[in-house]
């Protein structure tokens, strides 16, 4: 999959569904170019290379721009806007929110972009299941790999499109030489049905090997049980309670099996310790699916996501951008919710997921300061921390400092103006790249994991809540995933809790063009925690559904639930942000249990006012429905609105 040199053969293939008025007519109408038409799409090399392609349209296409931001991160309670709100309407759903998503500037994401894409490798899917069904071969790359893989990823696309939008068109032939413009809404439950149908396809065809870069049958079995655990969430309670009870029960088997063997990384910083493309980290047991990038700047676009959630940084005094510092684009920062919802004694992976110190690179002239001092630290204290007056730019020293920190912002403190009222915030860090060219260099080289073995663990937990709610075993069944997980997440005996690292580290020369590093190799943890150093192991096992943890119970109390279930489903969800944060989940995880209305009221200050019921799902963009016909003729006014979602 490394090599993406027939990847527009695809992008030819006009696959994508009515893309209607942003697209144009000619866009529909045009030809293939190439020197490949659909009769080299029938035999064994072109169904290769139209499954490479298909691969790099299906998972990375969208990592070198910012959709999985707007699509799964905005609007939740895990990260609000940072620096830049070019795409801020996909967090406060404000007006200018709907089927046309009002401009901001050429960075802002059309409210089509996402529809349009995921069709796209739909009809190419569909192209691939075609051709390895029809072709007359006994070559198993082709009769069971590549047709497992383009079931799998027609699956894939699917079940983005029905948690975004609901009942979407189902389209699963390839195009014909005439352009298609009368389609129709299949219902959730027939979106759901086809899913399950194809990843069940792809499970028997494949085999476990190839991956993380190659999809797998431990791949189709992760999805899966992802599918039938969202045909049984609460959005689709009005038709699911025929199927749930058995979906479930698959979830468990499907999770328990892929569990046995993806192994979780002894470490939770393996994962985003990024040394260079095809490093150790990108070949870790836990990881399952990856969306798979190199070093090779001939290839298109590149994995984007380091710019996306850094803190502006280089405006501080001190300071100025540099490759291991990164590119900040600033478009979203964290929450409240996403500070506080860590155990920051106990659990190392916030941590091991933001960064809270970075070093002075550009020293003024008589300031006293040197490149390599501590220029910006981010103290992550707890809201009974009484040792600060201001949050603001707050100067001063800690004991043994020989002088005073340039940039501090502290979380809490007696002005109560805090982080999420400045555009300075503690930068996820999971997407850090040091290896890039330079440092205003955006095309980044190493892999976005889609999913890992935390995650299928996580998914078992919910099945097994959901289970006890309809009688079958306990809500106490959770807990063995839960803390297995959690485990992983300790201060393990010996080991330094001020010691720091992420991607940033993969630029290993102090100078770079010029520019000194700012990459630290320490974090705020006792600043932070103000603790006596320790190198003791930590606990964070939970040992009754009955003691939560504190920072578990504060959110289950701020959102007043009481019974077992709610209980027990918050502290997944909760789980799930400690354990993946950023790693573009959130949106869809918290529209299918219909939590996302609750907690980004309480937790997000831009959604609160503006978001409803409806933004449960998202608007079928305008562009289709323009596109759509009836009968030989365009849709009436009228019948726009009954095919578009609810309260748009």
């Amino acid at each position: 999959m490394k090599n993406y040199k027939k990847l527009y053969i695809n992008l030819m293939l006009i696959a994508a569904l009515g893309l209607g008025t942003s697209c144009s007519q000619d866009f529909l109408d045009e030809k293939l170019t190439t020197a490949y038409d659909k009769e080299y799409l029938n035999t064994e090399e072109g169904i290769l290379a139209l499954s490479t392609g298909t691969y790099y349209q299906v998972f990375a296409l969208d990592m070198n721009r910012e959709v999985p931001l707007t699509a799964t991160q905005s609007g939740t309670d895990e990260f609000h806007v940072g620096g830049d709100p070019s795409n801020g309407l996909w967090n406060s759903y404000a007006s200018g929110f709907g089927s046309f998503v009002t401009v901001s500037n050429s960075n802002t994401v059309a409210a089509n972009t996402n529809w349009d894409n995921l069709y796209i490798g739909i009809g190419n899917a569909n192209q691939i299941i075609e051709s390895a069904t029809n072709i007359v071969s006994t070559n198993n790359a082709i009769k069971k790999t590549a047709l497992g893989e383009g079931y799998f990823m027609r699956a894939y696309n699917y079940l983005k499109l029905v948690r975004q939008y609901g009942g979407v068109p189902l389209k699963l032939i390839p195009n014909s030489s005439t352009v298609e413009q009368e389609f129709t809404r299949a219902t959730p439950q027939e979106v759901l049905n086809q899913i399950i149908n194809d990843f069940t396809q792809a499970y028997n065809l494949l085999a476990n090997t190839g991956g993380p870069n190659k999809i797998t049958k431990d791949a189709a079995a992760h999805y899966l049980a992802k599918a039938y655990l969202t045909r049984a969430s609460e959005i689709n309670d009005s038709w699911n309670s025929s199927t749930k009870s058995a979906d479930l029960q698959q979830v468990v088997t499907l999770c328990d099996d892929v569990i046995t063997r993806h192994p979780l990384t002894a470490n939770y910083v393996n994962l985003w310790d990024f040394k260079a493309a095809d490093g150790a980290n990108e070949k870790l047991s836990e990881l399952i699916l990856s969306a798979d990038f190199n070093s090779n700047q001939l290839t298109t676009g590149g994995n984007q996501q380091h710019l996306y959630f850094l803190s502006t940084y280089d405006q501080l005094g001190q300071m100025e951008r540099n490759t291991s510092g990164g590119r900040p684009f600033s478009r979203l920062a964290p929450t409240y919710f996403t500070y506080d919802v860590y155990d920051k004694v106990n659990d190392s992976r916030f941590w091991k997921s933001f960064q809270t110190k970075s070093m002075v690179n550009k020293a003024a002239s008589g300031s006293g300061y040197v490149n390599g001092d501590l220029g910006i630290m981010y103290v992550m204290n707890s809201p009974s921390d009484t040792r600060f007056a201001t949050t603001k730019n707050l100067n001063f020293l800690f004991p043994g400092k020989t002088k005073k920190i340039p940039s501090v912002f502290v979380a809490y403190a007696a002005d109560n103006f805090g982080l999420m009222k400045d555009v300075r915030f503690p930068s996820l860090s999971k997407y850090m790249d040091g290896s890039r060219l330079d440092f205003n260099a955006t095309k980044g080289s190493r892999d976005i994991i889609l999913a890992r073995s935390a995650d299928t663990y996580l998914l078992a937990a919910e099945a097994k809540i959901r289970l006890a709610k309809l009688g079958t075993g306990s809500y106490s069944d959770a807990l063995s995933y839960i803390n297995t997980v959690r485990n992983r997440a300790t201060y393990k005996s010996g080991e330094d809790r001020s010691v720091y690292t992420d991607g940033s580290a993969a630029w290993t020369t102090a100078v770079q063009g010029g520019r000194a590093v700012s990459f630290m190799p320490e974090n705020s943890y006792y600043e932070s925690n103000n603790i006596a150093t320790t190198t003791a192991a930590t606990s964070l096992t939970i040992s009754s559904i009955n003691s939560l943890p504190a920072e578990d119970q504060a959110v289950i109390t701020t959102l007043g639930y009481t019974t077992d279930y709610d209980r027990m489903l918050c502290l997944v969800l909760n789980e799930r942000t400690r354990e993946l944060c950023g790693e573009f989940h959130r949106w869809e995880d918290l529209s299918r249990t219909k939590t996302l209305v609750a907690r980004a009221k309480a937790y997000n200050p831009e959604a609160a006012p503006n978001i409803k019921d409806f933004h449960l799902l998202r608007p079928i963009p305008q562009t289709f429905l323009d596109g759509v016909y009836k009968n030989g003729r365009p849709l009436t006014a009228a019948e726009k609105q009954e095919m578009q979602n609810h309260g748009y």
